[in-house]
């Protein structure tokens, strides 16, 4: 190190030259005039040409698997009488609603057992039978939250469920 160096404190924020030299103790002119010593042990050369000659290299992005559980799309149950594949002309209203009912609670015995965190129920908006039935057991339910998709839930045809 030389008179003149541009130089910086480790464990200091503070920049400036060296105006002299005394042995191992070195003054430093900050950038506001002021003076410090500090041993030579405590400073650096502030030197950008020795970065010149070094190359970057950029990697690329490596994408990472997610785990079944953590994907971002949920469960999706359909209540609709019509995807369960039972003919519904020889079952009555109160039948139908129970089924649904029962789908309902296994679809949600399911997702504790595989530690599933959302599910996303398809009610429809119909008259409200099935959607009030489905709040219902949801509400009689522990360590799970529910919401609408849509801000006004009688326009919304599904519910999201998130397990804690």
């Amino acid at each position: 190190m030389k008179i003149g160096d541009k130089v910086s404190v480790i464990d200091d924020n503070l920049k400036g030259k060296i105006t002299a030299l005394n042995g191992k103790k070195i003054t430093v002119e900050d950038e506001h005039g002021f003076s410090h010593v500090y041993n030579e042990n405590e400073i650096v050369l502030q030197n950008p040409e020795i970065y010149n000659q070094l190359k970057t290299v950029h990697k690329e992005d490596t994408s990472k698997s997610k785990s079944k559980k953590h994907q971002k799309n949920p469960l999706v149950l359909d209540l609709h009488f019509e995807t369960f594949g039972k003919n519904s002309g020889k079952i009555d209203a109160f039948e139908r609603l129970f089924l649904q009912k029962e789908k309902l609670l296994k679809t949600l015995d399911f997702c504790r057992e595989n530690n599933l965190k959302r599910l996303e129920i398809i009610h429809g908006i119909g008259d409200g039978v099935l959607q009030q039935m489905v709040h219902e057991v949801l509400e009689s339910q522990t360590n799970l939250e529910f919401h609408n998709k849509e801000i006004l839930h009688h326009q919304s045809g599904t519910v999201l469920v998130y397990f804690r």
